[in-house]
């Protein structure tokens, strides 16, 4: 680290050419002040992911939730992040990337307040959707600045403390939300975004250059279509379980996403400026680091998901109990990935991302064995290590290897896509586990775990597996 806090920002006093990604005018920052800069609202944006976990038994009795809408206070998030971060990356280009990101971080920081003064089911989960707005706004710009403001030589270890301060937003999402439920109420897991806002927005003003991209036009067409097929996806998913899978509310957005998909295929190959051009398919990297992305987040945060609940509905954990005993899961990736950036630039990103997911798939069907057999909470302490671990090794090698290859101008865009990926799987995680569970019988009681659970978890293990053989066509030195 202290090569990075050392190392100052060298940015050229103009843009080098319309197209350059390159920081707009000089600045003189300490590389260590860029990353806490980019990163703390990345931070705030990952912590609400799961800072819910927690506490969702309790807010369900407090507002008469059902168990449809636990899923829409976690995926109403998810989905607009998912939704809106490409139209967000070609904004962040148009008009400034760091100029973006703060907006967002604003919108963020209001919506939570809305959620915090939410009562009743209906507003949190509107609330919650422009939170995820805002976060449309913040976590891939976050990416794309700080590689903008770095030196190609510590990108990689950059990327590798990027990833580590995302894994610490998901390890203390459920820590937090707990403790705050605990301690004060549920309303107060969201006041914690504000006073974190006010610090975040003078520090990025200060310390991050701005960065544009090559000017286009805004693919308004495919915006809406790509849009289009990530929310009815989702929504047709999430309804399947109480409405029926043959319903016509459910097919019908099914099949209309389904259709959009190649629809935008068609529509891109005509357009120069389309919202995520098809040429970055081209990059094999970009494209295995998207395969891997969606694969590891359903498995991973669908099991979050359940497993947070199962702790306090079957253990019998409060809600920090059980927050803090997710901590050798989702903690470890604080630790594990920074070294992992670092060794991503010397022996490639194929071998972090198979040892990783193997780790994470193999820890999930440990988990199923363990919450069918009834096993004690010291018996779950080796399998989230290995959890842990494997997370940490994904975590910023998936981010490299998006990035890999390609010139800096299509940073944004590419950074936002696998956001988008990623945040689809959050949600299709959690949708399609709770599926699982609730098709074999499941229920939010102390017995209504037995013979579903498992299940449950088994599928998320599928999902990384898959991930793990996109992994083996990942370039070698990526």
């Amino acid at each position: 680290m202290s090569a990075l806090s050392k190392a100052p920002v060298d940015a050229p006093a103009v843009a080098t050419g319309q197209g350059s990604a390159l920081p707009t005018r000089a600045r003189r920052a300490p590389l260590w002040l860029v990353i806490a800069a980019v990163s703390l609202p990345m931070f705030m944006a990952t912590l609400d992911n799961l800072v819910m976990t927690s506490a969702l038994p309790v807010i369900r009795a407090d507002l008469g939730a059902s168990v449809s809408d636990l899923s829409w206070f976690m995926n109403a998030y998810t989905l607009a992040f998912a939704t809106f971060m490409l139209p967000a990356a070609t904004l962040g280009d148009r008009i400034g990337r760091r100029r973006v990101m703060v907006a967002g971080i604003v919108v963020f920081t209001l919506a939570s307040i809305g959620s915090a003064l939410a009562d009743s089911s209906g507003t949190l989960i509107a609330t919650r959707a422009v939170q995820g707005f805002g976060a449309a706004a913040i976590m891939p710009l976050s990416l794309t600045l700080l590689a903008a403001n770095v030196p190609d030589r510590l990108r990689p270890a950059a990327i590798g403390i990027w990833g580590g301060v995302s894994g610490l937003g998901v390890a203390l999402g459920p820590v937090v939300g707990g403790a705050v439920v605990e301690g004060v109420s549920w309303q107060a897991i969201f006041w914690l975004n504000v006073p974190v806002a006010i610090l975040a927005l003078p520090l990025i003003l200060a310390a991050v250059s701005e960065s544009r991209g090559a000017w286009q036009r805004l693919d308004l067409v495919g915006a809406l279509m790509l849009g289009g097929a990530v929310f009815l996806g989702i929504w047709g998913i999430v309804h399947g379980n109480d409405d029926g899978w043959t319903s016509a509310g459910v097919l019908t957005p099914l099949v209309a996403a389904a259709v959009l998909i190649p629809a935008y295929v068609v529509h891109a190959r005509r357009r120069s400026d389309a919202v995520l051009p098809l040429r970055l398919f081209a990059s094999r990297s970009f494209s295995v680091a998207n395969v891997v992305a969606l694969g590891f987040t359903v498995g991973m945060f669908g099991a979050v998901f359940l497993l947070s609940q199962y702790l306090q509905v079957v253990q019998g954990y409060s809600p920090l109990g059980a927050g803090v005993r997710t901590l050798p899961w989702t903690a470890a990736p604080m630790v594990v990935a920074p070294l992992a950036g670092m060794l991503a630039g010397r022996i490639g990103v194929r071998p972090l991302l198979l040892a990783g997911l193997a780790l994470q798939a193999g820890a999930l069907v440990w988990f199923a064995v363990l919450t069918e057999s009834g096993s004690s909470y010291a018996a779950f302490v080796p399998a989230l290590t290995m959890a842990g671990v494997g997370m940490g090794l994904v975590f910023p090698s998936v981010s490299n290897a998006t990035l890999d290859g390609l010139p800096d101008d299509d940073f944004a865009t590419a950074s936002s896509a696998n956001s988008t990926i990623r945040e689809f799987g959050v949600a299709f995680g959690i949708a399609l586990l709770t599926a699982v569970f609730l098709g074999n019988g499941g229920q939010i009681a102390p017995n209504g775990y037995d013979g579903a659970i498992g299940p449950a978890l088994l599928t998320g293990a599928g999902a990384v597996a898959v991930a793990f053989v996109a992994a083996l066509f990942a370039p070698r030195h990526s």
